[in-house]
């Protein structure tokens, strides 16, 4: 089969691998019909983080069930399914507490698996990580491009949203225009929201928060942004969503938080512990700092009713689609902020 090698930062190439094999019984193998690029991604391939050579990429799987090991109950060949961006077992005590990326069982999509961004994964612990797509929509383009984001970032935005505490009537500030603070952005509405701020740097990302359900933009520098969100909440918020992970981000989601609040954080953490996280604010001020990667699995469910619904939409972040010999490209694409985020069709 074809993939998406990693060969070094800004080095992506697509070559001919070994196809995954069923393994276990409990194992099934996916024919990948759709697939992501995502921001973080980016951290390897713009050698912000290490990732060893020759490494498959990708973790953002949709496809049909090709096959299955004997053990599996929950799928079947032919079945349209997704997966978070981590393998889980479900039955664990973590993934019962719905913690499942801290599955004992746990496993990634590179490796042995396939690699997501290629023509086809193996998915260990199939009844536990696999969610299927009703047959109905199984052949609807305009669904499955809704449904792709619940691999990981609409989970992840809602985890956000979630660890801020918002509830409806909340007013809270989102920090981060990418992927995940736009789906952050979705989240909180979704909860009920009255009031949500966005904080980013770019005015057409911004543009979709607003569509997205913000009530206010924020546009500018940090210190600019923690100015005008002072001024115009009265001195902060209660919830605030951190969708970036780095540490300029963390710092303006404390400064914008009022005494007593909740920081519900997501982005991967980068340069944190470099430019080291002042504890003495949350000391001070008896700030919560919640969060964490997302345990995807344990939302995919209910926003899956929502998007099948029509209630909750976040096809939109899409802004370029390629095709298996474009991945190189899109990761450039999204490396340079000309996409803001890259669905894949193998």
């Amino acid at each position: 089969m074809r993939a998406a090698v990693f060969h070094g930062p800004g080095d992506i190439r697509i070559e001919d691998v070994e196809k995954p094999e069923i393994q276990a019984p409990t194992d099934a193998r996916i024919r990948v019909t759709h697939t992501a690029i995502c921001g973080s991604d980016l951290w390897f391939y713009n050698g912000d983080s290490d990732r060893e050579a020759g490494s498959r990429v990708g973790h953002e799987p949709m496809g049909i069930v090709e096959a299955v090991g004997d053990d599996v109950r929950r799928v079947e060949p032919g079945d349209r399914v997704f997966a978070p961006f981590v393998v889980s077992c479900g039955h664990c005590e973590f993934c019962r507490r719905g913690l499942h990326t801290s599955c004992v069982n746990g496993d990634s999509w590179s490796g042995a698996n396939g690699g997501a961004q290629g023509e086809y994964v193996r998915a260990p612990h199939a009844d536990g990580t696999l969610v299927r797509v009703p047959d109905r929509y199984a052949d609807d383009e305009d669904v499955l491009e809704s449904v792709l984001p619940l691999t990981d970032v609409m989970g992840t935005g809602h985890h956000a949203a979630v660890s801020a505490g918002v509830e409806a009537g909340s007013t809270c500030v989102v920090v981060g225009d990418g992927a995940v603070g736009l789906c952050g952005v979705l989240a909180a509405s979704r909860l009920g929201a009255r009031r949500i701020l966005a904080v980013g740097h770019h005015q057409d990302r911004l543009d979709l928060a607003s569509d997205f359900g913000a009530t206010e933009t924020v546009l500018g520098s940090e210190t600019d942004a923690v100015e005008r969100v002072l001024s115009t909440t009265d001195g902060g918020v209660d919830h605030v969503l951190e969708c970036v992970g780095a540490a300029a981000s963390m710092e303006t989601a404390v400064d914008v938080c009022r005494p007593g609040g909740t920081v519900g954080y997501v982005g991967v953490p980068h340069g944190v512990d470099e430019a080291g996280l002042a504890l003495t604010d949350f000391f001070r001020d008896n700030i919560t700092l919640r969060g964490g990667v997302a345990p995807v699995r344990a939302y995919a469910d209910a926003l899956l009713e929502d998007v099948l619904g029509g209630t909750l939409d976040p096809a939109p972040i899409f802004t370029e689609t390629v095709d298996l010999d474009g991945v190189p490209e899109g990761y450039q694409a999204m490396a340079d902020r000309e996409a803001l985020k890259v669905l894949v069709e193998p």
